[in-house]
């Protein structure tokens, strides 16, 4: 065949795969008329070429039918629709469906390599690799590793699980407890004590590492307890509370009374408002900060404002719910390695602490656990997500886990998963967010306890969250508006992505609820449908 004759059969095929180029195709212009006109007009993204590059989810007719239909009133509601039925590149363009594919592909992004001390830094030493949050977190934390490591565990990341508790042994061994994060202006305080849990996901059952890892979580305990002695003069000390009764609990406490490094203009204009004394003040702030729920209504003495913070009053009902947890897990490694004394000492300690629990943290008129202030030797008003604690642990009844499940589906249930409190405070940790953390508590804590449909709603609905803001972020984000499911918002920083513990949780519950991911494709297809 000749050169032309080449040429003009290519040409045919040409104008067979996409037809006759006299007859163009419409532009976004002429196939989406008025709603073309005020996206562009209302400059609805600031680079006009973004729209009409876009790829509509149905064809065009079906998206006039349904704009005509809707006529979106204000700018808000014209960018909803136009996102739900159109993918706009670098907006939305995330397929929600492979949520667990881009989890797997974060956790390198996250992996940072040993540390060494260097002169002048806060950053504290680890000998192993370690994740770290993502944002502005570029250390290791302490809870959250736990909902991180639940992620590595089901993406085939078990190396990096023993790798962190590497880190965390070393670091009890080092300096008697695990800091809130590895940096020196943490070395005060700690995070809820998730160590004992954090070692149920190891593989490695060696001997020596065993016994190394009894010996620290034995540590961390005495840490813990190290003020039972003071408290039977005073009532309280350091992390100990004496209670009623005599039963020893504990509380939320930061060695140091001054303001937090790290959040030390914060914490000097919160001081100023309570206008109490500044040092109780800073102490009650870094005890808020070891709880992890920096900041929450739970810690308020109105229940509204920060400057009415009383962290150090307060016996918090998922720290003991987790202090019970370690001394049952201590019961069982001392059994094992043959430390009678041992065993028989932390199960009677568990016992008591149960049983304490549930004569002060139990307020069965109204179906939930609570924190008990010991001031007013009462249960706290605050109702939050810590109510599940004691179901995560094993700790409730038959009895208390329906009535606790009764409570949350009425109250706590939002739209978009777990409301962390029903109060709106502007603080972090209230309504509207939801925290990972906080929703694998509650459907691992229902879901061990006979309540598998409630903690099947709640972990689709936190999906649902997390996948439509990744859909429209690309981002895995720290905390969500559970009431309008979106990214969330309120506290001392800006919303983070990374992000860790999101990470962490989002990979577990679909590894244990695998047909979420369907129930994602098909919403997609429902909504662009609207």
């Amino acid at each position: 065949m000749k050169y032309w004759q080449s040429f003009v059969a290519a040409g045919l095929v040409s104008l067979l795969a996409f037809g006759n180029p006299s007859r163009a195709q419409s532009s976004p212009a002429e196939l989406y008329g008025d709603l073309f006109r005020r996206v562009q007009l209302e400059k609805l993204f600031p680079d006009g070429k973004t729209f009409v590059d876009a790829v509509p989810r149905l064809a065009p007719g079906a998206v006039m039918t349904a704009y005509r239909q809707q006529q979106p009133r204000d700018k808000d509601a014209l960018r909803a629709f136009v996102l739900r039925h159109f993918r706009v590149r670098g907006i939305n363009d995330h397929d929600a469906s492979n949520l667990r594919d881009h989890v797997r592909a974060l956790w390198p992004v996250l992996v940072r390599q040993p540390v060494e001390r260097q002169a002048g830094s806060s950053a504290l030493p680890l000998p192993a690799p370690f994740i770290v949050p993502g944002g502005r977190f570029r250390e290791i934390y302490y809870w959250d590793s736990y909902f991180t490591m639940l992620g590595l565990a089901v993406d085939g990341q078990q190396p990096l699980i023993e790798s962190m508790l590497v880190d965390f042994t070393a670091t009890v061994e080092t300096y008697g407890h695990i800091p809130n994060g590895m940096r020196t202006y943490y070395l005060s305080r700690s995070q809820p004590p998730f160590y004992a849990l954090m070692l149920d996901l190891s593989k490695d059952d060696t001997p020596a590492i065993a016994a190394r890892r009894l010996a620290a979580l034995r540590q961390e305990h005495a840490y813990w307890m190290k003020g039972a002695r003071c408290a039977v003069a005073s009532g309280a000390c350091e992390r100990v509370v004496r209670m009623p009764d005599g039963t020893l609990l504990n509380r939320y406490w930061d060695d140091k009374d001054a303001p937090r490094d790290e959040s030390y203009a914060e914490d000097v204009a919160t001081a100023a408002e309570a206008g109490s004394d500044k040092a109780t003040t800073y102490r009650h702030l870094r005890a808020g900060a070891e709880s992890g729920w920096d900041f929450s209504s739970r810690w308020f003495g109105d229940g509204r404002s920060i400057a009415t913070i009383h962290t150090t009053d307060i016996v918090p009902v998922d720290l003991n719910s987790l202090m019970l947890a370690m001394e049952q897990r201590i019961e069982v490694r001392c059994r094992k390695v043959g430390d009678t004394a041992c065993a028989t000492e932390f199960a009677g300690l568990a016992r008591k602490r149960k049983a304490a629990m549930d004569r002060y943290l139990w307020v069965g008129r109204e179906g939930r656990y609570a924190d008990w202030d010991s001031k007013t030797r009462r249960p706290t008003p605050v109702l939050s997500a810590a109510t599940l604690y004691p179901l995560f642990v094993g700790a409730a009844s038959p009895a208390q886990v329906s009535a606790v499940a009764a409570t949350v589906h009425a109250k706590l249930l939002g739209r978009g998963g777990l409301r962390t409190t029903p109060n709106q405070t502007g603080q972090q940790w209230d309504q509207p967010n939801g925290w990972a953390p906080l929703q694998w508590v509650a459907i691992d804590g229902l879901a061990r306890n006979g309540q598998a449909a409630l903690a099947r709603d709640i972990a689709g609905r936190w999906i649902g969250t997390v996948a439509a803001a990744y859909a429209e972020t690309g981002k895995m984000l720290e905390k969500y508006d559970v009431e309008e499911r979106k990214p969330g918002g309120g506290g001392e920083y800006p919303l983070q992505d990374g992000f860790g513990w999101t990470n962490g949780v989002t990979s577990a519950i679909l590894e244990r609820y695998p047909d979420i991911a369907t129930d994602l494709d098909q919403a997609e297809t429902r909504a662009a449908a609207q």
